[in-house]
Formats: C-alpha cells, sequence, structure tokens
C-alpha cells in the first residue's frame, strides 16, 4: 500500500462521514417543510421496506406544507401507516390520491433540542474523521518501521493526514452551522 493509497482510503472514509452526516441532518426537521423530511421513511409495501422516495412523487408547494402524491394509489394506507411508525410529529391527511403534511412552526425549546441533537450528530462524524487519521498514521507508521517509507515520507505523510483531517473537521463544522441557522429560522 502506497502513500496515496493511505491518504486516498482516509479521504474515502472521511468523505463517507461527512455524506453520511448530510443524509442524517436531511430528515431532521427545521420549521420548514422540506421533502428530505420523508423521502428516506421505509414503508412496508408488497412486503418489503421501500424508501417512500421510490413509492411517490413529494413536493413542497409552499414552506408548510409537504404533499405525497402516491405512483399507486393503493398504497396510500401503508403510506400513512409508515409516516406515524417514523415519529415525525407530523399527522398526514389524505383525500384518497393525496397526503398532506402541514408542517407546525417548531417552539423555542423544540428548537434548542434539536440544535443539541444537530451538535451530538456531528459530534460523533468528528469522531469518526479522526479515527480514520488514527487508522492513516498508523499504518504510515508501519509501513516506516518495515522500511517501505523513509522518515521524510512518513512525516510528509502525516502532515499531509493533518491537512485532511482539519479540511473535513471544517467540512463537518460547515454543514453543522448550516442546519443550526436553518433550524433557528423563524
Amino acid at each position: 500500500m502506497t502513500l496515496d493509497d493511505i491518504l486516498l482510503e482516509a479521504e474515502e472514509k472521511m468523505d463517507a462521514a461527512v455524506e453520511h452526516l448530510r443524509g442524517e441532518f436531511r430528515g431532521i426537521r427545521t420549521g420548514r417543510a422540506s421533502a428530505g423530511l420523508v423521502d428516506h421513511i421505509k414503508v412496508e409495501y408488497y412486503g418489503s421496506a421501500t424508501e417512500l422516495r421510490q413509492l411517490a412523487s413529494i413536493s413542497t408547494p409552499d414552506a408548510a406544507l409537504i404533499v405525497i402524491k402516491p405512483f399507486d394509489p393503493s398504497s396510500i394506507k401503508d403510506i400513512e401507516k409508515a409516516i406515524f411508525a417514523s415519529n415525525l410529529g407530523i399527522t398526514p391527511s389524505t383525500d384518497g390520491k393525496l397526503i398532506r403534511l402541514a408542517v407546525p412552526p417548531l417552539s423555542t425549546e423544540r428548537r434548542q433540542q434539536i440544535a443539541a441533537q444537530l451538535k451530538k450528530a456531528s459530534e460523533q462524524t468528528r469522531v469518526t474523521v479522526r479515527n480514520a487519521r488514527r487508522d492513516a498514521n498508523k499504518e504510515i507508521e508501519r509501513q516506516e518501521k518495515e522500511s517501505l517509507l523513509s522518515e521524510d515520507q512518513a512525516r510528509r505523510g502525516k502532515d499531509q493526514v493533518q491537512k485532511l483531517t482539519d479540511q473535513y473537521e471544517h467540512k463537518v463544522t460547515e454543514v453543522l452551522e448550516t442546519k443550526t441557522r436553518e433550524v433557528q429560522e423563524t
């Protein structure tokens, strides 16, 4: 495994961690309606768990409403059941063809709870990024011991790993700040 391979593997792990965080944040409710709030919900459809976005078109005609139009109207009850089970705190209303979700504004207390949740999730992502750094540094040290890398190459490699770590920790902070701002908006 070359130094470039070690760096590439570390970067892939860090990038996957940040993408996972973005995905988690998409499903967290803000005061504004967003398709990301429901598109990941798993619906029991003909015996298999299927994501809602594969069963229906999801739109947000205004900031307080999500409209779900199933491709198969017979799946409407299954979709409703999945929305109830998802603990979104939003009660669906249906007219037989469409499901409407009125997104109520968040209370100040709820906004603070969500902000704390966001911080916790981003800290877990930072730990994952740091673990990728640790693994890369261990591999560099192992290769240095086995004389596969010179001392200078090892030092340069560790510096590059640290730069990657700083870069991805900064991305985590940006993602956190953006989502926190969304949650705090009234």
